[in-house]
Protein backbone atom coordinates (compact mmCIF):
# COMPACT_ATOMS: atom_id res chain seq x y z
CA UNK A 1 0.00 0.00 0.00
CA UNK A 2 1.30 3.17 -1.15
CA UNK A 3 0.46 6.68 0.24
CA UNK A 4 0.24 9.57 -1.89
CA UNK A 5 2.04 12.63 -1.36
CA UNK A 6 -0.80 14.88 -0.05
CA UNK A 7 -1.45 11.37 2.62
CA UNK A 8 2.02 12.03 4.29
CA UNK A 9 1.48 16.01 4.20
CA UNK A 10 -1.12 15.81 5.68
CA UNK A 11 -0.54 13.45 8.56
CA UNK A 12 3.12 15.53 8.79
CA UNK A 13 0.54 18.63 10.05
CA UNK A 14 -1.67 16.88 12.34
CA UNK A 15 1.11 15.51 14.21
CA UNK A 16 3.02 18.78 13.76
CA UNK A 17 -0.29 20.44 15.14
CA UNK A 18 -0.83 18.01 18.06
CA UNK A 19 3.27 18.83 19.25
CA UNK A 20 2.20 22.85 18.81
CA UNK A 21 -0.87 22.76 21.07
CA UNK A 22 0.74 20.81 22.93
CA UNK A 23 4.02 22.86 23.89
CA UNK A 24 1.55 25.80 24.22
CA UNK A 25 -1.11 23.93 26.60
CA UNK A 26 2.61 22.95 28.56
CA UNK A 27 4.03 26.46 29.24
CA UNK A 28 0.55 28.03 30.69
CA UNK A 29 -0.26 28.31 34.36
CA UNK A 30 -1.75 25.44 35.23
CA UNK A 31 -2.15 26.51 39.37
CA UNK A 32 -2.52 29.72 41.16
CA UNK A 33 1.09 30.91 42.33
CA UNK A 34 1.63 31.50 46.48
CA UNK A 35 2.51 35.17 45.66
CA UNK A 36 -0.33 36.50 43.13
CA UNK A 37 -2.06 39.45 44.33
CA UNK A 38 -4.14 39.24 41.49
CA UNK A 39 -6.98 36.67 42.60
CA UNK A 40 -10.13 37.85 44.02
CA UNK A 41 -9.35 37.30 47.48
CA UNK A 42 -5.83 38.78 47.06
CA UNK A 43 -7.74 41.97 45.85
CA UNK A 44 -10.74 41.63 48.67
CA UNK A 45 -7.81 41.25 51.56
CA UNK A 46 -6.18 44.19 50.13
CA UNK A 47 -9.60 46.07 50.38
CA UNK A 48 -9.78 45.34 54.33
CA UNK A 49 -6.22 46.81 54.56
CA UNK A 50 -6.93 49.93 52.61
CA UNK A 51 -10.11 50.29 54.94
CA UNK A 52 -8.72 49.59 57.98
CA UNK A 53 -5.78 51.78 57.15
CA UNK A 54 -7.82 55.07 55.87
CA UNK A 55 -9.88 54.27 59.33
CA UNK A 56 -6.75 54.46 61.25
CA UNK A 57 -6.03 57.50 59.73
CA UNK A 58 -9.57 59.55 60.14
CA UNK A 59 -9.16 59.60 55.79
CA UNK A 60 -6.87 62.29 56.03
CA UNK A 61 -4.04 60.37 54.05
CA UNK A 62 -4.02 59.92 50.12
CA UNK A 63 -1.34 58.99 47.96
CA UNK A 64 1.97 58.24 48.63
CA UNK A 65 1.30 58.35 52.20
CA UNK A 66 -1.64 56.28 51.94
CA UNK A 67 0.70 53.78 50.15
CA UNK A 68 3.01 54.01 52.94
CA UNK A 69 0.82 53.79 55.72
CA UNK A 70 -1.00 50.53 54.16
CA UNK A 71 2.46 48.99 53.84
CA UNK A 72 2.85 49.51 57.19
CA UNK A 73 -0.49 47.66 59.04
CA UNK A 74 0.45 44.22 60.81
CA UNK A 75 -1.46 42.39 58.03
CA UNK A 76 0.34 43.21 54.91
CA UNK A 77 2.45 40.87 53.52
CA UNK A 78 5.13 41.96 51.73
CA UNK A 79 5.94 39.04 50.07
CA UNK A 80 2.29 38.38 48.79
CA UNK A 81 1.87 42.04 47.73
CA UNK A 82 5.38 42.44 46.16
CA UNK A 83 4.16 44.80 43.52
CA UNK A 84 1.42 47.29 45.20
CA UNK A 85 2.69 50.62 44.78
CA UNK A 86 0.71 53.55 43.90
CA UNK A 87 -0.63 52.78 41.04
CA UNK A 88 -2.11 49.47 41.99
CA UNK A 89 -3.52 51.60 45.26
CA UNK A 90 -5.45 53.87 42.71
CA UNK A 91 -6.54 51.02 40.37
CA UNK A 92 -8.04 49.10 43.65
CA UNK A 93 -9.61 52.88 44.72
CA UNK A 94 -11.03 53.16 41.05
CA UNK A 95 -12.25 49.96 41.59
CA UNK A 96 -14.08 50.48 44.59
CA UNK A 97 -15.37 53.85 43.82
CA UNK A 98 -17.15 52.08 41.11
CA UNK A 99 -18.43 49.55 43.27
CA UNK A 100 -19.76 52.12 45.43
CA UNK A 101 -21.36 54.48 43.06
CA UNK A 102 -21.56 57.20 46.02
CA UNK A 103 -18.24 57.45 46.77
CA UNK A 104 -15.20 59.34 45.15
CA UNK A 105 -12.76 59.91 47.95
CA UNK A 106 -11.10 58.68 50.76
CA UNK A 107 -12.63 61.41 53.06
CA UNK A 108 -16.31 59.69 52.11
CA UNK A 109 -14.85 56.08 52.61
CA UNK A 110 -14.03 56.93 56.13
CA UNK A 111 -17.50 59.00 56.64
CA UNK A 112 -18.65 55.79 55.55
CA UNK A 113 -17.19 53.33 57.19
CA UNK A 114 -16.03 54.69 60.69
CA UNK A 115 -19.10 53.09 62.21
CA UNK A 116 -18.41 49.64 61.33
Amino acid sequence: MELSTSTWMMIFFIISLVASIWKIYAFLPNKELKDDDTTESSIEELEKIILDTIKATKGKLEGKELCLKIKEHSLFDEKHFWRFNENKLRQIMQTYYLKNPPLSSVKEIYIQHKDI
